[in-house]
């Protein structure tokens, strides 16, 4: 069962730890206890910073960051990130908060954003 998300809405890729708005958009709990539970999982090592993983993505796919979301979905975190790709097709990538694995891709010409000689 998907429960209610943190978005993360990214002003400028560079910025990120700066530039990170957090939306809680019907949330039962202020937007303060979110975010220190956030961080608190975070130097605790029970999910990877973002900043790794978008820095992973940067690696190996062309685009912009356009939204990055932060979901609990049967007890597992999964950052999802929203891309606009150079032709302008918008792929979502996710991955184990956890791990930081990529676990899933969904979008169209995925491979038209891959940057040559870099592998998943």
């Amino acid at each position: 069962m998907m429960t209610r998300h943190l978005l993360l809405l990214l002003l400028l890729r560079r910025l990120v730890p700066a530039a990170l708005l957090v939306l809680l958009a019907a949330s039962p709990v202020p937007a303060d206890e979110h975010w220190h539970d956030l961080q608190e999982a975070v130097r605790e090592g029970k999910i990877v910073p973002l900043p790794e993983i978008l820095d992973w993505l940067e690696a190996r796919y062309a685009g912009q960051v356009l939204e990055v979301e932060l979901e609990r979905d049967d007890g597992r975190s999964v950052y999802e990130v929203e891309m606009l790709g150079p032709q302008g097709q918008v792929v979502e990538f996710e991955f184990d908060a956890a791990s930081g694995e990529l676990i899933g891709m969904e979008g169209v010409n995925i491979n038209g954003m891959r940057r040559e000689g870099r592998e998943q």
